[in-house]
């Protein structure tokens, strides 16, 4: 029977590899966001939820369920946001407001998303291939069914007897 406390040689091995690959592909795509276009990647986040929303808006709400932040985290960020000009509220109603994008905020996204996506290309879907591009997909499915199956609302791991 498998150690349960402890993950094998090639499991640890796998997770780390995940794990070092994501930081560094998502710390490469950060710093290229702010550099060229300022944008941080919290920022290119709101913006590309907020710009493929109808009417380029979302209840705020929504929005923290797209991005899975937590509530205060959404709303500071939102009023950096608001300063910048990128966003503003629409306070129909003021504890979960219409986050909105602006000009400023479409053509921020406008310009970003193409070399953003050019990036992931290079970096992500061309180094892969599509057959393992495909594994990848389905293998992110697949935990985030487990992580259905098995994560309660306070993030404590129910596991089977």
């Amino acid at each position: 029977m498998p150690d349960r406390k402890r993950l094998s040689v090639e499991q640890q091995q796998a997770w780390r590899s995940f794990i070092e690959t994501e930081h560094r592909l998502e710390r490469h795509l950060s710093q290229h966001l702010q550099r060229e276009f300022g944008l941080s990647a919290a920022d290119f986040e709101v913006l590309v939820n907020l710009s493929e929303a109808p009417g380029d808006r979302m209840r705020m709400f929504a929005l923290g369920e797209a991005t899975q932040w937590e509530k205060s985290r959404l709303s500071h960020h939102l009023s950096r946001m608001e300063r910048r000009g990128l966003v503003r509220r629409d306070s129909g109603d003021r504890r979960y407001p219409d986050i909105v994008l602006t000009d400023t905020g479409r053509a921020a996204i406008t310009a970003a998303a193409p070399a953003n996506a050019e990036r992931v290309r290079t970096l992500f879907v061309e180094a892969l291939g599509p057959e393992r591009l495909a594994l990848i997909r389905d293998a992110c499915d697949d935990v985030a069914a487990a992580l259905a199956r098995h994560q309660d609302g306070d993030c404590t791991l129910s596991t089977p007897e």
